[in-house]
């Protein structure tokens, strides 16, 4: 059993020769059944990986696990129960190590083996993945609906929307360097703290990678934190992690689209504008130029919030700098000023043609309705372009 002193003269020992010392942080609720052999199998696997270190359990528990966890040699941080997210949260600035192993406390990840997350740490990875679907699942460790169908699905999502490689984003066994879980920036504080440090490792581009793993199932008489919630916790934490996947990426539903509408309802609202257009037995009328002008004012909206998102976030900060750069106040005031005022003097004839025939329009006027176009985007340029430069001067204040 490792003491208080003998850990700070291991970090201290550590820190002075291979720079390695490793934080074994895992958050606890009410595992006096399982927490002390938990403990235990940190200790060993520290032991089998050659690595000084300590375990820092952030516990919640209303039961004995704290001090079974002590008497083990874990180092407990208590913390009020705010969801698991915000236990990392909490033990962020006690982490004593610079590679900081995450689990469960529950026996079913097998932390007698973390020496090949020491070793991909060692080779200069800052985020390593446990794979439980690449590696070994105890018959009834997994319910199939997840095995086969939640994990596989979301893992799909995941992928598909941040451009990464993962086999199993829900592994809850995974490793960082401390520099890297402090890039991350957490701010999920529930099940989806999980995702979350998934796709900001692909925003940040940090470099990755996953081993296999094995997972087991729970021991006879424990009941997981799911099952203890009721049947609809699995689809909850799927419907939460799905929620911060979409939060951290709007752009990516949003500027391709944005870009497609906002082209083609332009080509239709100037290709009518002097009046009706026929193409073989297709007649571009009025209706076709209203479409156009829907197109176009969704497709302008879409793509200011996709490039609004991506400043906001500024995970890439040479991207952001690229459309600051090109999307300054002067341009964004004066441009979209005068956009407004070319669309007034379009729409100026028009009033004055209604002014005169006794406030009645005898003919459709498909100038009036580019006029109204563009004082829809020009009035959104403005209005996106103070929002741009209200969230820059935030990001410059802190």
């Amino acid at each position: 059993m490792q003491t208080e002193s003998s850990i700070l003269e291991a970090a201290k020992q550590s820190n002075s020769t291979t720079q390695r010392f490793v934080s074994i942080v895992v958050p606890c609720l009410n595992e006096e059944m399982v927490i002390g052999e938990f403990v235990d199998w940190c200790f060993e696997g520290l032991k089998a990986a050659n690595v000084a270190g300590e375990v820092l359990i952030i516990d919640s528990s209303t039961d004995k696990s704290p001090e079974i966890a002590e008497a083990h040699g874990a180092r407990v941080l208590r913390v009020p129960k705010r969801g698991l997210g915000h236990a990392y949260l909490d033990a962020l600035p006690h982490i004593r190590g610079n590679y900081v192993i995450m689990g469960d406390a529950d026996l079913t990840y097998d932390f007698r083996k973390i020496a090949d997350f020491v070793a991909k740490l060692d080779e200069g990875y800052e985020f390593v993945m446990g794979t439980r679907l690449k590696g070994y699942i105890e018959p009834g460790a997994m319910p199939p609906l997840h095995r086969y169908f939640g994990t596989p699905l979301t893992t799909i999502i995941l992928n598909t929307i941040y451009h990464s490689k993962y086999s199993d984003i829900h592994c809850g066994m995974r490793a960082m360097t401390l520099n890297a879980l402090k890039r991350i920036d957490l701010q999920s504080t529930s099940w989806e703290y999980a995702s979350e440090m998934v796709l900001k490792s692909s925003l940040l581009r940090l470099k990755t990678t996953e081993i296999p793993i094995n997972f087991y199932k729970d021991r006879e008489g424990r009941q997981s934190h799911h099952k203890r919630s009721g049947w609809f916790s699995p689809w909850l934490a799927g419907w939460i992690n799905l929620k911060v996947m979409f939060l951290f990426a709007p752009d990516f539903f949003l500027f391709w689209p944005s870009i497609v509408m906002l082209v083609l309802g332009l080509v239709v609202v100037l290709g009518v504008s002097q009046g009706q257009v026929t193409i073989g037995q297709l007649s571009f009328n009025l209706h076709w130029m209203l479409f156009g002008m829907t197109l176009s004012t969704l497709g302008y909206s879409a793509l200011h919030l996709a490039l609004l998102a991506r400043a906001y976030h500024n995970f890439r900060p040479k991207a952001t700098a690229r459309i600051t750069r090109f999307w300054t106040y002067n341009r964004g005031m004066l441009g979209g000023g005068l956009v407004m005022f070319i669309g007034f003097l379009l729409d100026l004839t028009l009033m004055f043609e209604w002014i005169g025939n006794g406030l009645r329009l005898t003919q459709i006027s498909y100038i009036g309705v580019l006029g109204l176009l563009l004082l829809i985007l020009g009035f959104q340029t403005i209005t996106h372009t103070l929002i741009l430069q209200m969230i820059l001067h935030y990001q410059r204040r802190s």
